[in-house]
């Protein structure tokens, strides 16, 4: 028969190959070993029931060993196949610190590569961690343990982190350790080309000693982790490269097709000019070449031509004003323009920029161009406006020509008109025709001194209208002179009124004169027009035209005194009147110049003041107090002239049209 300790041998034999067969891990044979030791030591056999659990135990760990090994050649071969298919580095590296933090069954894992220029390694990759503050990990150099492999490029392990004294510490590196409860740590290289460019990192919360193979495997992922890293930087350069290669590419075919725009709008233009083209077909054109608005201006910022795209909205132009409040900004930026030979940002309102550049011809400065735009212009745009300068110079220059050589005519017919020698009247007529005025017609002369831009601009000016056709403008002895057919003197007075007071001020006087019925009164009228200009002159009027008709008697009686004589005449003859109304604001004196102008008729004058006719009557009783009886038709020549006098001396604006003539 059998013995219960035989039975007892044979089961524990069959559970030792049960367990190796199942890959059960180590606990489970210290229990086997256990319960063998508590058999007693007089059993036959115990020795040989040990040696059996022991070559068990031996065979496990060796099983476990190739396991290992094994486990730890797949993950090279899947880390390899890995480098040749993935380009993305994150990718990459993170499948890598995955893999060894698996395959070394540690809690925690991280890649950390190295910066030359701040000569430090950062984290890269992290897993397993628990403080977010091991993903922002920077190691110098010469610290812990990336001081050790970078010194000695070596694999380096230690069970106990924070405790190990083989490596001077780093105090921020220890909180962070602390805080995620870092022990057991494992570090080793990622060299290229003799260097380390990386470090790849295994951690455990607790205390831990890896074997030899554990380090073997790790540092050949380290290995392929250096490739990964030397391919992707070597792609990224790559990529750079190419990147900056399209960049130029695209840099380059930008800048030829700014060189075609530019030849395209340099032939479009020379093309115009070839042609003949307008000023204003000019301005359109480069207009809308530009994508803006484009505004022409004469020596005295005036505007004598314009164009705009089709599809721009600013408004900057249309508020152009010669004199407004940006005068200053433009004088400086076409001041700086001029010095420098190249266009000047005169200002920006409302993201409306404005560019101008000064217009040159020969050695003078003909006017200037300013491009309203909104946004950056491009080089290409700025040096087309830049160019559209010269081509507007060369049209401005050939019009002044033009207008030199009309002017020429105009002034030799008009100073010819005006001086006691007169031409033959056949000479007369020849010329006038080739200029287009008929001087079989009624004939005005307009004279008009004025300072500001002068009579040699403004003469310049009207001629330049087309409205002016017909019309004799120059500028004689510093006077601005007109003649044109009397049914256009109205329309004429009242055109240079409307440009004198934006442009002039009260910088000016003029004389309108009755109708000329033929050419041969043209000297006299000239003659006296220029006394009566005298007359005003001592009147301190100004900013007026003034009808002939209006002046002919104070010509007459005025002309050789001065404005203190004329001022002396007043006081003494209606002084009492006009200080009364300047005190009282009271309307005596116009009450009685329209009484006189009425042909004295008070009915007549309270038609035209708008009162009834008893306050008429109480005025003119009021005005008889002060000034006495005017009965007779010295007196009231005297007092009518005076009151004639103060109205004209008083005007803010030139009298209505009917009272020209």
């Amino acid at each position: 028969m059998r013995t219960n300790e035989e039975e007892t041998g044979e089961q524990i034999a069959l559970q030792l190959v049960r367990l190796l067969h199942q890959g059960t891990p180590s606990d489970e044979f210290a229990q086997c070993m256990a319960e063998v030791d508590a058999l007693p030591a007089s059993r036959p056999g115990k020795s040989n029931l040990v040696e059996a659990v022991r070559m068990a135990m031996a065979v496990r760990n060796r099983l476990e060993l190739l396991q290992q090994r094994e486990s730890g050649m797949l993950a090279v071969i899947e880390s390899a196949q890995e480098l040749s298919s993935r380009l993305d580095l994150a990718s990459l590296l993170g499948a890598i610190v995955a893999r060894a933090r698996k395959l070394l069954g540690s809690d925690l894992a991280w890649l950390s590569v190295h910066d030359p220029a701040r000569d430090e390694f950062r984290v890269l990759v992290a897993q397993g961690a628990i403080s977010p503050r091991v993903s922002d990990m920077v190691t110098l150099r010469d610290r812990g343990v990336a001081g050790v492999v970078m010194s000695t490029h070596l694999p380096f392990t230690t069970a106990d982190y924070l405790h190990d004294t083989r490596f001077t510490h780093d105090a921020g590196l220890d909180e962070i350790f602390r805080e995620d409860g870092i022990a057991a740590l494992v570090g080793v290289p990622l060299i290229w080309e003799g260097g380390v460019i990386g470090l790849l990192f295994v951690a455990d919360r607790y205390h831990r000693v890896h074997t030899t193979q554990s380090l073997s495997i790790l540092c050949t992922l380290a290995t392929h982790g250096a490739v990964a890293l030397k391919n992707a930087r070597d792609f990224e350069a790559v990529r750079a490269a190419l990147d900056k290669a399209d960049a130029t590419r695209a840099e380059l075919e930008r800048h030829l097709r700014g060189i075609q725009a530019a030849a395209d709008a340099h032939e479009q233009m020379t093309s115009l000019l070839a042609r003949g083209a307008s000023l204003s077909t000019l301005c359109q054109s480069v207009a809308q070449l530009l994508g803006g608005s484009l505004v022409v201006l004469d020596e005295a910022a005036q505007v004598i031509s314009q164009g705009a795209a089709t599809s721009y909205a600013g408004l900057g132009a249309q508020g152009y004003e010669p004199h407004g409040g940006r005068s200053a900004e433009l004088v400086n930026a076409l001041r700086s323009s001029r010095q420098a030979g190249r266009s000047v940002q005169a200002f920006e309102v409302d993201g409306e920029c404005c560019r101008v550049m000064p217009v040159i011809g020969g050695d003078d400065v003909l006017g200037s161009i300013a491009l309203f735009h909104r946004g950056a212009l491009e080089e290409v745009a700025v040096r087309t406006f830049e160019r559209s300068s010269s081509v507007i110079g060369i049209v401005l220059l050939s019009q002044e020509r033009m207008e030199a050589a009309k002017s020429r005519n105009v002034s030799a017919l008009l100073r010819t008109l005006v001086s006691p020698r007169q031409d033959e009247w056949a000479v007369l007529v020849n010329r006038a025709e080739r200029l287009g005025l008929d001087l079989s017609q009624p004939l005005t002369l307009l004279l008009v001194e004025m300072e500001g831009p002068g009579a040699g601009y403004a003469a310049r000016y009207f001629r330049a209208m087309a409205s002016m056709e017909r019309t004799l403008i120059d500028e004689i002895d510093g006077m601005l002179v007109i003649v044109c057919g009397a049914p256009r003197a109205l329309d004429l007075r009242q055109e240079f009124s409307a440009w004198a007071r934006r442009n002039a001020g009260a910088m000016h006087r003029g004389v309108l004169s009755r109708p000329a019925a033929s050419p041969a009164e043209l000297p006299q009228l000239y003659a006296t027009l220029r006394r009566a200009l005298g007359v005003l002159g001592r009147l301190g009027i100004q900013g007026q035209v003034i009808g002939q008709n209006e002046l002919a008697l104070y010509s007459a009686l005025f002309e050789t005194h001065d404005q203190a004589s004329l001022s002396h005449f007043l006081e003494a003859t209606i002084g009492p009147l006009i200080s009364h109304d300047r005190k009282k604001n009271a309307q005596l004196a116009s009450t009685l110049l329209h009484y006189f102008d009425g042909n004295q008729n008070a009915k007549t004058t309270a038609q035209r003041l708008g009162i009834h006719v008893n306050t008429v009557r109480q005025r003119l009783a009021t005005i008889e107090d002060m000034l006495g009886h005017w009965g007779n038709a010295a007196r009231a020549l005297e007092i009518h002239m005076a009151l004639r006098l103060w109205s004209l001396m008083r005007q803010p604006e030139a009298p209505p049209a009917a009272d020209i003539a």
